[in-house]
């Protein structure tokens, strides 16, 4: 899975240059006392109210004019994901994470809020562990997805950086390449589903993706892009002959590396260190795959939070592995892909309705 540190005590603002608002919503009493309680340490955050429905929540919205919502998915009378129909369609710009269990049918709900425009979700670790304990999980992984999208301090700091000058790197390499690998975090599982229903069934380099997710989650977000793609989708499994023209998503929790066994490539996974406080991590997959296709790799990173990916895609394009990345208007978060780009390191930023098409110049 995917973890989070909690953040630093800085103040963050939203745009208006007051505390970020936010509404809980959640039919548990207990859950709304532990959310209210984690965001209210954290100066930057104002806990404006709460709901125990969808429908009180649509009823105190314009009362209270949050700029986000957490939002439960199994509630009574209305549930998570007739809620955010209702808010996607009544307030477009109002933020909204989830709230989701780890469990099979909690992941494939989880998949379609975000495909209905949810902006993230958080699992719920709630149940196990004393009160404290509980209330550090929910600090350590909630805090930093509400800030994501609205750290203007960053943004302010870093336009009064001069540019950062590109680090020695060797000629890009202009012939077809023969991997692909994919960092992408929050906002993923969206921009996945726009970018693979368009690569054709003929594709011969194979795909390798790092999205930040638990166990099972991506799993699931395999099944859900094998079924819309051309290509074959599936999770990395420890073993797996690398195959042309198939895409593999590192299983939550598991880094994801290739070794050679004799004349094929294998997917191996492991348990090492988290990188970037995430595991998997994007820089342990673009490594790897610098290391199984040198130049001959193309790097992508996208939407997400952070700066995963940053130091693989370093190395990679040290090299003269070509990099792509995705560019701010169209990510949900510019983090991972903002990295890259102030570091001079990506030779591509385009929307992300381009990013096929630009991955299909290199093959």
């Amino acid at each position: 899975m995917a973890t989070l540190i909690a953040p630093s005590r800085a103040l963050t603002r939203g745009s208006n240059g007051k505390p970020i608002r936010v509404l809980v919503v959640d039919d548990s009493v207990v859950i709304r006392r532990l959310v209210s309680m984690a965001l209210s340490e954290d100066p930057a955050l104002e806990v404006v109210g709460v709901a125990a429905n969808g429908s009180i929540a649509l009823a105190k919205i314009p009362q209270l004019s949050p700029d986000i919502l957490t939002l439960d998915i199994e509630m009574p009378e209305m549930d998570g994901l007739e809620t955010l129909t209702h808010v996607k369609k009544q307030f477009p710009h109002l933020r909204v994470v989830m709230f989701s269990t780890l469990t099979e049918r909690g992941g494939h709900i989880t998949l379609e809020a975000l495909s209905r425009g949810a902006d993230d979700y958080c699992t719920k670790t709630i149940g196990s562990g004393t009160f404290e304990e509980q209330l550090g999980k929910l600090r350590g992984e909630l805090l930093p997805k509400i800030r994501q999208f609205f750290d203007v301090d960053q943004e302010l700091a870093a336009a009064g950086k001069p540019a950062l000058t590109a680090p020695r790197q060797a000629p890009v390499y202009q012939g077809r390449v023969e991997a692909i690998a994919i960092g992408i975090s929050t906002g993923g599982p969206n921009a996945l589903a726009e970018i693979f229903p368009l690569f054709p069934e003929d594709l011969r380099p194979p795909i390798f993706v790092t999205q930040h997710m638990p166990p099972m989650f991506t799993r699931l977000l395999a099944e859900r892009l094998n079924g819309r793609s051309k290509i074959g989708v599936e999770e990395g499994a420890e073993g797996t002959i690398v195959a042309p023209g198939r895409a593999y998503i590192a299983p939550g929790n598991y880094h994801m590396v290739l070794k050679r066994r004799g004349t094929n490539l294998v997917i191996a996974l492991n348990q090492d260190a988290p990188e970037n406080s995430c595991r998997p991590a994007a820089d342990v997959m673009f490594r790897s795959v610098s290391e199984a296709y040198g130049q001959r790799a193309l790097a992508v990173i996208l939407t997400g939070m952070g700066k995963d990916g940053l130091a693989g895609i370093r190395q990679m394009r040290a090299i003269g592995s070509p990099v792509i990345a995705q560019d701010k208007a169209t990510s949900t978060v510019w983090g991972m892909p903002g990295q890259v780009v102030e570091a001079g390191l990506a030779d591509r930023v385009v929307p992300l309705q381009g990013v096929t098409a630009a991955i299909l110049r290199h093959v």
